[in-house]
């Protein structure tokens, strides 16, 4: 009789793929170290230290005065302003797609069981549906938003408008990803109960299914708000509006005392948003 040859699930295979996986590793890590041309003592070189050097002190002291700072009141009030309406955007993209791409809310669970068995044609159309969902969900966040805010400044002009819909569309595929799962980890008795005493589809969700997803739904939510006003500033150095135009322009002049001044003001702004989510979280 011929000998079978040892599967993946073997004692021996699973002896030997730690070796196997550690040597992997260490080969692409010294590879990427490689072709990413990584070479840390450019930085602590003469002139590497000279450049870096030449930066820090142009930045210090910090531009006070109050011609400058009134001037960057309207900037600031646009990156809020675009981060807030893009984690909204991004919610009304992400709520329905993660709910379409929620298997056990679309094709499997308690809730399809009886529905869908014996019926061949809906459950392919249900697949295919949840299929959609994810498939668009993985494409708007496979793009960066920075990309995405190239695309919308080409589409609709300069402006914070362009850096609304990027951060719409990107987070919007991550926050529908995250809403999924949210969804899938729910515990499943309370929904048994409320079917076995006759509730509906809709019943079951918003008082059995919602109701447990909301705390880490709102927690995400506004954990992707504060990374939008980072991400907002960003999104100016391509013509998005926001402090990052601002950023970009005292880069350009070399005004480096102002580029310090907007970097805290971004980093008050940020502290403001991460103090304001905390107490909203502790509330839930």
């Amino acid at each position: 009789m011929k000998p079978s040859s040892p599967s993946l699930t073997s004692p021996s295979a699973k002896t030997y793929f730690p070796y196997l996986f550690a040597a992997l590793f260490i080969l692409v890590f010294v590879d990427s170290w490689r072709r990413a041309g990584i070479a840390p003592e450019a930085f602590f070189s003469m002139r590497g230290r000279a450049s870096l050097w030449k930066f820090l002190t142009g930045m210090i002291p910090p531009e006070l005065s109050w011609n400058f700072l009134s001037m960057m009141v309207r900037p600031a009030l646009e990156t809020i302003q675009i981060s807030l309406w893009g984690t909204l955007i991004a919610v009304a993209i992400g709520f329905p797609l993660g709910l379409l791409g929620t298997h056990t809310l679309v094709v499997g669970g308690i809730l399809n069981d009886a529905e869908l068995q014996g019926a061949p044609l809906r459950r392919g159309l249900r697949r295919a549906i949840y299929l959609l969902a994810r498939g668009l969900l993985s494409l708007f966040r496979s793009i960066p938003e920075f990309v995405w805010a190239f695309m919308f400044v080409r589409a609709v002009g300069l402006g914070p408008f362009p850096g609304v819909l990027a951060i719409g569309v990107a987070y919007g595929g991550m926050l529908g990803k995250v809403y999924s799962e949210i969804f899938e980890a729910v515990n499943a008795r309370p929904l048994e109960a409320l079917q076995a005493t006759g509730a509906n589809k809709l019943q079951v969700f918003f008082y059995g299914w919602f109701p447990q997803a909301l705390p880490n739904f709102v927690s995400y939510t506004l954990y992707r708000w504060e990374c939008a006003v980072r991400a907002s500033a960003i999104l100016g150095l391509v013509g998005a509006g926001g402090l990052g135009q601002q950023i970009e322009i005292s880069m350009r002049m070399f005004n480096f005392n102002e580029v310090l001044t907007i970097l805290i003001m971004l980093f008050l702004m940020v502290a403001a948003v991460d103090y304001l989510s905390a107490k909203v979280r502790a509330m839930l």
